[in-house]
């Protein structure tokens, strides 16, 4: 199976993905300023906690170069916990879950609880991410269904593959959730639902690298009914 960590992004990847994460924080904070009638205590309060959030994500950014250079370097426990004084993954998603950073944070924590093989931790920490992202929230749904897969609860990582399926299509990573999606339902004893996803994913992107096991994976399940 997946270990998960092939899924994690590189530092350059992360800067990235905070910069996407504050860019949809802004314009969430503009809706309130649509919205006609509000006190001026209400808004008050909104501007010091967006306040609060900014300067606690800068916070963030700047610890989370350590543990995930840990990552990098695949010393999963210095990552999760810290080293030399430094806050690990898990610390810096529990202290700063209010931003961004706090939030991807998580994210990384649970794919590395995953390559440990704590995979009711990682479920927990996968789950609590989320993102508007076109890549990294369908990646996490996925971390998320192959946790299950490894618990041998195919029917929850039915769930979570479809999913990541479903989150935002495309030709580049879409196909790989589906060809999971297929593996899972021949997990549990539900072949003609596993030949309707490779069928589709045949049919829907047929330049996909994945194609050839989709392929195969059909002919044998229809083999096998004959």
């Amino acid at each position: 199976t997946d270990s998960g960590l092939e899924f994690l992004e590189s530092p350059e990847g992360l800067a990235g993905e905070l910069t996407k994460f504050e860019k949809n924080l802004e314009k969430n904070r503009n809706i309130l300023f649509i919205a006609g009638g509000l006190v001026v205590a209400i808004l008050a309060g909104w501007f010091g906690y967006r306040w609060y959030v900014s300067s606690q994500d800068e916070q963030a950014q700047s610890v989370l170069f350590n543990p995930v250079f840990a990552i990098e370097s695949d010393s999963l426990n210095k990552a999760l916990k810290g080293s030399g004084g430094n806050p690990g993954l898990l610390a810096i998603a529990d202290e700063y879950s209010a931003t961004p950073a706090g939030n991807i944070a998580g994210y990384y924590a649970g794919a590395a609880l995953l390559k440990q093989g704590k995979f009711d931790e990682a479920i927990e920490r996968l789950k609590s991410f989320s993102s508007s992202d076109l890549l990294v929230q369908a990646r996490a749904y996925s971390l998320i269904g192959d946790a299950y897969m490894e618990k041998n609860n195919a029917e929850e990582a039915i769930s979570y593959y479809q999913k990541a399926v479903d989150y935002k299509p495309n030709a580049y990573f879409t196909p790989s959730y589906m060809i999971k999606l297929g593996i899972a339902y021949e997990k549990a004893k539900k072949n003609q639902e596993a030949i309707e996803v490779y069928s589709s994913l045949i049919e829907k992107y047929p330049q996909s690298s994945e194609v050839l096991n989709a392929k195969k994976f059909k002919g044998l399940l229809e083999s096998a009914a004959e």
